[in-house]
C-alpha cells in the first residue's frame, strides 16, 4: 500500500505530487518545445503544484523562475517580482540588475548582504510609468540569451490583470482598460520576440479568459496554447485517500474512500485532502481510528459543510465578486443560488430572472451570458438537459447551506 503525507502548504512537489504523471510530462513536453502556455483550471485544482513539480523536473535542463503576482497591483509590480524570482539565480542576476540603472552598482556589490524585501523596494524605485516597458524589454531579452533556456512560470497574472482593470471598485474603465491592453500587448510582444528561446507559462485562479473578453482584449492571449489540467477521476481520488490513511493510521470499513468520493462530486484535489483532514481530526478527537459510514457523514455534514468548510468554500463567492464586479453579483448569486436549491438552473428561471434586473446601458439577457461564461470557465456550474448544474456537489451542498434557508426559487416567485 502506497503512503502519502498530507499537503503542507499551497502547493505540492516530489512524494507528495500525487498521481499527476500524465499531465505533469505533457506539460513539461510542451515546455520542451517551446510553447508558450496558459494553464487552465478551476480553483484548488494543482495548477501551482504543476508548475513547481515541472520545475523541479525540468532543474537542470531549464533555468525556471516561479513568479507569484497575486499581490502585484501594476506592471511595474510584476517586474519587481520577476526580479525577485531572478536573484537566487546569482549569474542571471548581475546581468538582470544592470537594467536597473543607478540601483544596479548598490544591489551587485551588496549581493550578499542585500535581502529579497530590500531589493524589491529599490527596484520598485528605479520602475515608472513611463519606463516599465522599456526596462521590461531589456530584462526579457537578457533572460532570452541566458543557458540554459529560462522558462517563466507566472502565477495569479489574472488577479493581477482583474485588479489593474477594476481597481477596488470593480469597475471597468477606459483608462484602465487601456493600461491593461498595453501590458498584455507587451507580454504578447515578447512571447513573440523571444519564441524558442523564451517560454512563458500564465496560470491563475480565476478565470483569464472571462476577464480579458469583458474588456475586450481575448486576442492578446491567442500567442498561448492553452492547456487544462482536470480533476482526479474517482479512482485517483480514492487511491489518493488511501494512501493518506495508510500513512495516519485510518482505517476505513468497506468502500468507505468510494462513498467520500461520491459526496465530493468533482475530485477537486484540495477538496479530497480537506476531507480526509477533517477524517483524521475526528478520529484523534474519539481516540478511534476506525471510520463507519456513518462517521464520514457527520464529517461531511458538520466539517465540510460546517465553519471550516466555509473558511475555503467562501473564497468561491469572493471571486465571482472580483470577475463580475458589484452590479452583477447580485444577479450572478441569485443563478447559482437557484441551481444550488432546486438541483438546476433551468432556462425558464433564465428567462424569468431577466424581469427583476435591469441594467444600464446593457441588456439582462447579455449579463447573463457573461455569467454563465464565467461559471462555466471557472468550473461552477455545467450545461445539463434544460439548464446547468453544479459540477462539485461539495460546492452545491455547502452554497444550498449557506443561502437556501432565505431563498425562494424563481418559479414560486411568480405565485
Amino acid at each position: 500500500m502506497k503512503k502519502l503525507k498530507q499537503a503542507g502548504g499551497n502547493w505540492v512537489s516530489g512524494d507528495r505530487f500525487w498521481n499527476r504523471e500524465n499531465d505533469v510530462e505533457l506539460f513539461m513536453k510542451q515546455i520542451e518545445e517551446g510553447a508558450h502556455l496558459l494553464l487552465v483550471a478551476q480553483r484548488r485544482m494543482g495548477k501551482t503544484s504543476l508548475m513547481q513539480e515541472a520545475a523541479r523536473r525540468l532543474g537542470g535542463r531549464f533555468t525556471c523562475l516561479f513568479v507569484d503576482v497575486q499581490k502585484a497591483a501594476s506592471p511595474s509590480d510584476a517586474i519587481v517580482e520577476l526580479s525577485k524570482a531572478i536573484y537566487p539565480h546569482k549569474k542571471v542576476w548581475k546581468k538582470a540588475v544592470s537594467v536597473f540603472g543607478n540601483v544596479a552598482q548598490e544591489l551587485a556589490d551588496r549581493i550578499e548582504k542585500v535581502n529579497i524585501g530590500q531589493i524589491g523596494v529599490k527596484l520598485r524605485a528605479g520602475l515608472t510609468e513611463g519606463n516599465w516597458v522599456a526596462k521590461g524589454d531589456e530584462l526579457l531579452a537578457i533572460l532570452a540569451d541566458v543557458t540554459p533556456a529560462v522558462v517563466l512560470l507566472l502565477d495569479e497574472v489574472p488577479v493581477l490583470v482583474n485588479r489593474m482593470l477594476k481597481n477596488d471598485e470593480f469597475t471597468i474603465t477606459a483608462e484602465r482598460r487601456r493600461a491593461v491592453d498595453r501590458f498584455m500587448s507587451w507580454v504578447r510582444d515578447n512571447t513573440i520576440r523571444h519564441r524558442g528561446k523564451l517560454r512563458i507559462v500564465v496560470s491563475g485562479s480565476i478565470g483569464f479568459e472571462p476577464v480579458l473578453r469583458q474588456a475586450g482584449l481575448s486576442a492578446t492571449l491567442n500567442t498561448f496554447q492553452p492547456f487544462e489540467l482536470k480533476p482526479w477521476d474517482d479512482a485517483t481520488a480514492v487511491g489518493c485517500i488511501e494512501a493518506l490513511a495508510a500513512e495516519y493510521g485510518v482505517i476505513f470499513d468497506e468502500g468507505i474512500p468510494a462513498e467520500m468520493v461520491r459526496r465530493l462530486g468533482c475530485n477537486v484535489p484540495h477538496h479530497v485532502q480537506m476531507f480526509f483532514t477533517h477524517v483524521w481530526d475526528a478520529c484523534k478527537r474519539a481516540n478511534r481510528m476506525t471510520v463507519t459510514s456513518e462517521d464520514a457523514a457527520k464529517v461531511y455534514g458538520n466539517e465540510m459543510l460546517g465553519v471550516r468548510g466555509h473558511a475555503e468554500l467562501t473564497h468561491y463567492e469572493e471571486r465571482l465578486k472580483m470577475v463580475l464586479g458589484s452590479e452583477t453579483l447580485p444577479l450572478a448569486l441569485d443563478m447559482v443560488t437557484e441551481a444550488a436549491v432546486t438541483g438546476c438552473l433551468g432556462r425558464a428561471a433564465i428567462a424569468d430572472l431577466r424581469n427583476e434586473y435591469a441594467f444600464e446601458g446593457r441588456k439582462t439577457a447579455e449579463v447573463q451570458e457573461e455569467i454563465l461564461r464565467v461559471l462555466e470557465h471557472d468550473g461552477y456550474l455545467e450545461g445539463a438537459d434544460d439548464g446547468y448544474v453544479f459540477v462539485s456537489r461539495l460546492l452545491r451542498d455547502w452554497w444550498r447551506k449557506r443561502y437556501g434557508n432565505l431563498f425562494i426559487p424563481v418559479a414560486q416567485r411568480k405565485a
